[in-house]
């Protein structure tokens, strides 16, 4: 929001620097992100009329101006700006002139003839050239005809103004208008504030005669306001009018428009101005668009309608979309003569949403979002009617259509003095509060020790106590309440249980050797295809985005590998040939109310870790992963895992590939991606990933770490190699032994394979190394081989597995 000082003067005398007001403004919660001077450094330019005009005898491109200035002297100034004539008024910068830049007028002579000035654009003269139009604004800058010739041009264009540059917050709509700043500026500064009720000369019939609203959706329009005008005829507008909406960052278009801008800038209020001649049955029906309609929109672009949006119509077709924009077919042109006038409130999350939808976003709507005063839409229609008739004379008809089906009742809050000093620290005396309410013209009443406090109904941000309080607090000053320790209980903050656990987790595979990633959430709809996700899997079943950054990322995500694989791949695009990393994090799943949110963790490695003078090359494939599961399984307290080959998964290669459990429950996935799928994925690499249900691994893990005594005794170790067949697989043979073996059998580990032609055709070689120890004695040999007896006997009656000697 772009204020102007001059123009706020208009409402409140203000009697401070701007500096100082725009350090006042910022400690009330107003936040001044700049403050500027348009017309600083200018000096020395004053308005010509242009008496005569010739050719430059030695340029084609230059043309010699006479300039008069109102009294006898005059000078001629040589130019290049082609958008000159007789008669024009311009900015003549004189000799010893200095422009915008810093920029030093001298008397010079070009192509031999001498200049004794320069005619300026309206850049040069420091203006934005955003509002103005295109020929002014690199061109010469022409000034209205009746201007008179030998003004200073500094306040004749508002270049002695000074602008406030606010950044507000949401809730402040109410100070996107000068009379909203205003208010404030006058509560700050404790000075009166001056406002007029506009005056309409109405020489017209009534406008009920002429004009039907009819508001068919109350809840998204809560009140339309009607004027009728004729007599309209199009013209630029007074240059006092330009210049304001210039400071104000609004270009200058024609008086009708400048009109409603310049109310919407004063007042807050967005106006809209139909031709009211081509308005079906002189009705306008606030309405929900129907399906399939269409609005060419001021812009001339074809806008589909969706019934979401609210529409502003003739007794046929849609008019405007409401709130954001008008329609091509009902605009005001130079042929206009009669001019219907909006004022309106529209419901701000509508509008929102209809502005994102269409991708239109105006300084109207974003009024509109903000919520606007519905108690001040007559009077920025009246204020509307009453500038018309100063500027362009034309005749009002007598009221307006007021379409107000539910007025809002004030709102009235209680508020108890103790209780607002209890939340500021402080010991302001209640009659204190009470003024500074009022200053900000609140309605307050005593009763007894409390205040009964009216809100005025451009607060809409105001509802209950503590917003009263926090009023309070802006306008006593932050800087005046002392700093105090905060009283009561204090809480310890720590990490719950589960923070804990995820945290570890996350240590333990970083000290595994891996990365931690962090990817989006958001995934490309065609990653399904690209890991040949089967059609009736329910990872398939994703959450689609309403407004996704872009069709890469459209969809929530279901696993979190293809984001891991995809970070693997841009390193390998780098030169980056090895590499691990995990992710913990979040995957969505579609249910009736919000998406299911469970927490999984993945892991792809690729290549291999680089070996040096102490250590080995360590290939990082599937053996590796399988390592880090093992280990991290062991840290967090999971017990009975084991691996089982797994041949179905698409996305998995068959053959290098297992599904992890838990004794009966099935935590993930761990295997090297199919060949087809990094195929498709274009990256010639080898990659091998987990996956896990986090969440479920949470559950089974033990928490509390148990310790056992060192061994007094010593262990005694076996060899056992056995012949089994190739569907008994190294686990199951290792199970069948630990559960064989006895309660003294404390260890079983597998330390070789061998197939070979030494070997029966189906079947290889297992080899186990086998220790065993008690609490309470040394173990004699003939307990040891009855322990492996067993064994034996086990292997044999469950798989057919033989002692190989």
């Amino acid at each position: 929001m772009r204020v102007s000082l001059n123009w706020l003067k208009d409402f409140v005398d203000v009697d401070v620097s701007p500096l100082e007001l725009a350090e006042r403004l910022t400690f009330a919660g107003l936040a001044v992100e700049g403050v500027e001077s348009p017309g600083e450094g200018v000096t020395k330019v004053f308005t010509g009329r242009i008496l005569k005009i010739e050719r430059h005898p030695n340029a084609d491109r230059l043309l010699i101006c006479e300039i008069s200035f109102g009294d006898s002297e005059q000078l001629k100034i040589v130019t290049g700006a082609p958008n000159v004539q007789e008669g024009q008024i311009v900015p003549v910068a004189l000799e010893g002139a200095t422009l915008a830049g810093g920029l030093v007028i001298k008397r010079a002579k070009l192509r031999g003839v001498e200049s004794r000035g320069m005619l300026c654009s309206g850049q040069e003269l420091g203006l934005d050239t955003k509002s103005l139009p295109p020929e002014q604004a690199h061109g010469v800058m022409i000034l209205p005809a009746d201007t008179p010739a030998g003004l200073d041009v500094k306040p004749l264009l508002g270049l002695d103004d000074t602008i406030l540059e606010l950044e507000l917050t949401p809730n402040r709509g109410d100070c996107l208008s000068m009379l909203g700043v205003a208010r404030e500026a006058a509560a700050l500064l404790k000075l009166p504030l001056k406002y007029t009720p506009p005056n309409v000369e109405e020489s017209l019939p009534p406008c009920t005669d002429r004009v039907k609203v009819d508001i068919e959706e109350p809840l998204l329009c809560r009140r339309y306001v009607a004027r009728l005008m004729t007599g309209v005829k199009a013209g630029p507008s007074p240059l006092w009018m330009q210049k304001r909406l210039r400071a104000a960052g609004i270009r200058p278009i024609s008086n009708v428009v400048d009109v409603t801008n310049y109310v919407m800038m004063e007042f807050g209020q967005p106006l809209h101005a139909f031709d009211y001649d081509t308005l079906l049955e002189s009705r306008i029906v606030v309405r929900r668009a129907a399906e399939n309609e269409v609005l060419v929109s001021l812009d001339g672009v074809n806008r589909e309608l969706t019934p979401d949006m609210l529409i502003i119509a003739d007794a046929r077709n849609p008019v405007a979309i409401a709130g954001v924009m008008g329609g091509l077919e009902t605009e005001v042109t130079d042929k206009t003569t009669n001019v219907l006038l909006e004022s309106a409130y529209f419901n701000p999350a509508s509008i929102r949403r209809t502005s994102k939808a269409l991708g239109l976003r105006s300084d109207a709507s974003a009024r509109f979002e903000g919520g606007v005063d519905p108690a001040g839409c007559r009077r920025a229609a009246d204020r509307a009617a009453q500038l018309l008739q100063q500027i362009s004379g034309v005749q009002v008809s007598e009221g307006a259509v007021d379409n107000y089906p539910s007025p809002a009742d004030p709102k009235m809050i209680f508020l108890r003095p103790e209780r607002a000093n209890f939340l500021l620290g402080t010991e302001i005396p209640g009659e204190e509060i009470a003024g500074i309410l009022t200053r900000l013209q609140f309605d307050v009443k005593k009763a007894g020790s409390e205040l009964i406090v009216g809100a005025p109904s451009w607060r809409g941000d105001v509802s209950m106590e503590t917003d009263l309080v926090e009023e309070v607090a802006r306008l006593y000053g932050y800087n005046q309440i002392p700093g105090t320790l905060p009283n009561g209980r204090t809480t310890l903050g720590k990490r719950t249980p589960n923070q804990l656990f995820r945290e570890s987790v996350k240590d333990i595979l970083a000290g595994c050797g891996l990365s931690e990633a962090i990817t989006y959430s958001f995934f490309n709809p065609v990653w399904a295809d690209l890991y040949k996700v089967p059609p009736e899997s329910a990872l398939r079943r994703t959450v689609n985005l309403q407004n996704p950054l872009s069709e890469e990322q459209s969809v929530m995500r279901t696993r979190i590998t293809p984001g891991l694989v995809e970070a693997l791949k841009r390193n390998y695009n780098r030169q980056v040939r090895s590499g691990a990393v995990f992710e913990l994090g979040s995957v969505f799943l579609p249910a009736s109310g919000l998406p299911e949110e469970k927490t999984a963790l993945a892991a792809a490695a690729m290549g291999e870790a680089p070996g040096g003078w102490n250590r080995k090359v360590l290939p990082l494939d599937y053996y590796f992963l399988k390592g880090v599961l093992e280990t991290l399984f062991q840290q967090i307290g999971l017990t009975g895992f084991f691996f089982e080959a797994e041949y179905s998964n698409p996305s998995f290669h068959p053959g290098r590939t297992s599904k992890v459990f838990a004794g009966e429950h099935e935590l993930g996935i761990l295997g090297e991606l199919h060949p087809e799928v990094l195929e498709k994925l274009d990256f010639p690499m080898r990659v091998v990933a987990f996956e896990l249900d986090l969440d479920k691994a949470a559950n089974l893990a033990t928490a509390v770490k148990k310790y056992q005594p060192l061994p007094r005794f010593p262990s005694v170790e076996r060899d056992i190699a056995v012949l089994a067949p190739r569907e008994a697989t190294a686990e199951k043979i290792r199970e069948a032994i630990s559960r064989s073996g006895g309660h003294m059998l404390t260890s079983v580990s597998l330390f070789d394979v061998y197939e070979g032609g030494q070997i029966q055709a189906g079947y290889r070689s297992l080899a186990f190394s086998l220790k065993f120890q008690a609490e309470d004695r040394t173990l004699t040999d003939e307990e040891v081989t009855k322990c492996m007896d067993s064994v034996s006997g086990e292997l044999d009656r469950k798989y057919g597995a033989r002692l190989r000697t």
